[in-house]
Parts: C-alpha cells; sequence; structure tokens
C-alpha cells in the first residue's frame, strides 16, 4: 500500500504544484506525478528535521512542506525537462 500511497500523494501534489506555478509547463503527467512524489519525500524530511512529521490530528505543516517541495521541484523538473526536450533534433 504503501507504493500506492506515494503515487497518489505525489499525483496530486503534482497537478496542485502545476496549478499554482505560473505559465504553463512541459512536461508530461507522468514525470509531474514523478516530481510530485519527490516533493513529498523531501517535504516529508524537511518535516522531520523541524520535529513536526508526527502530530496530533492533520499534519498541516508536513503537508505545507511536501507541497512547497513540490513547487520547488516541477519548476526546477520543467526547466530541466524542457532544455533537454528543445536540444533533441528531430529528424
Amino acid at each position: 500500500m504503501g507504493w500506492l500511497w506515494a503515487i497518489i500523494v505525489g499525483f496530486v501534489l503534482g497537478l496542485l504544484a502545476k496549478a499554482i506555478l505560473p505559465g504553463k509547463q512541459h512536461s508530461p503527467l507522468w514525470l509531474t506525478t514523478v516530481f510530485g512524489i519527490i516533493g513529498a519525500v523531501i517535504g516529508n524530511s524537511l518535516a522531520a528535521g523541524f520535529g513536526i512529521d508526527e502530530t496530533k490530528g492533520i499534519d498541516w505543516g508536513r503537508h505545507a512542506l511536501q507541497l512547497g517541495a513540490a513547487l520547488v521541484v516541477v519548476a526546477v523538473g520543467d526547466m530541466l525537462y524542457k532544455a533537454v526536450k528543445g536540444n533533441r533534433q528531430t529528424t
């Protein structure tokens, strides 16, 4: 079940990050999901470092850190994706 939750959370975080970021992102949906998963892992690590990874009730701080990390990862990942895709020669 852990992998399924990681994919679902990554998908949701990736879509939220794409919706929040200004302009059009060019990365495909599967890559956005991967970026969201990476953002969730980074956000969880940051929350553990700050000591807010497990609190009573809803972990709003952890979720905010996950979304913030997903925003950064989607933005940087999309720039890298455009740079790599833009350098390809079509024949």
